[in-house]
């Protein structure tokens, strides 16, 4: 799921952006002397908000001492709700052995175009002053704390931080992380390799034991999204405008709309389907736009409109 990105990014654009906001900024009280060493984890915590000013000081200097990840988002982007807080979570597990910086790529967008970010959530994890890693996507929690431990692994002897990190949590008796659960590993694996009818079958296996096993639902309907998605032509869009009665076009168009982030136009498709059809067509278009639901967080105002909409649309 990663890509290696030593030395394919130039940060000295934002240094200087940096460098430029504090040299204006020179006649208001410093929060701190210039040249100061970055904060260190304990102090200045291991979750993050980082903007293009402090992208200098928060993201490049600390990532001399540990792996700096870098989470992407927005508040519209409905994977980087999923995948935020569980990388937040993995940040505390981690007790300082690597920091989560998060930066909003509207507030900040020549963030976004640093990096070529073509789609979010994109994660690049930075190390001495340098990116080495990405993925894209809200990718499975194995999946990225295999990830995230391969970093560490790699990293360990070049940057003393992670060592001092993880020598504090053993002093402090942390306890160790739960064994994986071999199930979802093979699962994952499968999704991996874009073996995704086998991903299937792994994690309806777990369902089948474990009926209210909330991971194992969620993930399985990002297989079977994915499975679709990816199989679909992307001239499909075009066909579906053309042919507003062809359903199949129609389910397809939004399973593409959806998989470029289009989440809204994908919502709206399907409800437009709803309101002209009627009989089975109409229940194809309803369930697949609840199975759409079901990749986002309950939460999301994408979801909670169209709930509303679907409502009116069938009442």
């Amino acid at each position: 799921m990663s890509a290696a990105l030593s030395g394919a990014v130039d940060l000295s654009a934002l240094k200087a952006r940096a460098e430029a906001t504090t040299s204006r900024a020179s006649s208001a009280p410093a929060a701190s002397p210039a040249g100061q060493q970055p904060a260190s984890p304990s102090s200045g915590g291991f979750i993050i908000d980082v903007t293009e000013e402090t992208f200098q000081s928060d993201v490049v200097e600390r990532s001399l001492q540990v792996p700096v990840i870098v989470d992407l988002w927005a508040e519209w982007c409905g994977p980087c709700k999923q995948l935020s807080p569980m990388l937040e979570r993995l940040a505390r597990e981690g007790n300082g052995a690597w920091i989560l910086a998060k930066i909003d790529v509207d507030a900040n967008p020549r963030v976004a175009q640093l990096f070529g970010v073509q789609s979010i959530p994109t994660v690049v994890a930075i190390a001495s002053g340098q990116p080495v890693e990405a993925f894209a996507g809200a990718q499975p929690e194995p999946q990225v704390r295999q990830w995230i431990n391969a970093l560490l692994d790699a990293l360990r002897d070049r940057l003393p931080g992670i060592r001092a990190a993880e020598s504090g949590a053993d002093a402090a008796g942390e306890p160790e992380p739960e064994p994986e659960d071999q199930r979802f590993v093979e699962a994952e694996s499968a999704f991996e390799q874009g073996e995704y009818a086998r991903a299937e079958a792994a994690y309806q296996k777990i369902l089948d034991a474990e009926p209210a096993n909330e991971q194992a639902k969620a993930a399985l309907a990002q297989v079977r999204f994915l499975a679709r998605a990816e199989a679909a032509d992307p001239s499909v869009v075009v066909r579906a405008d053309m042919s507003p009665e062809d359903i199949d076009a129609q389910l397809s168009a939004a399973d593409v709309e959806l998989a470029s982030q289009r989440v809204e136009q994908a919502f709206k498709r399907l409800l437009a389907v709803i309101r002209r059809t009627s009989g089975s067509d109409r229940d194809r278009a309803r369930e697949h736009l609840v199975e759409l639901f079901g990749l986002f967080p309950p939460e999301d105002p994408n979801v909670a409109k169209a709930r509303r909409d679907l409502a009116s649309a069938l009442y």
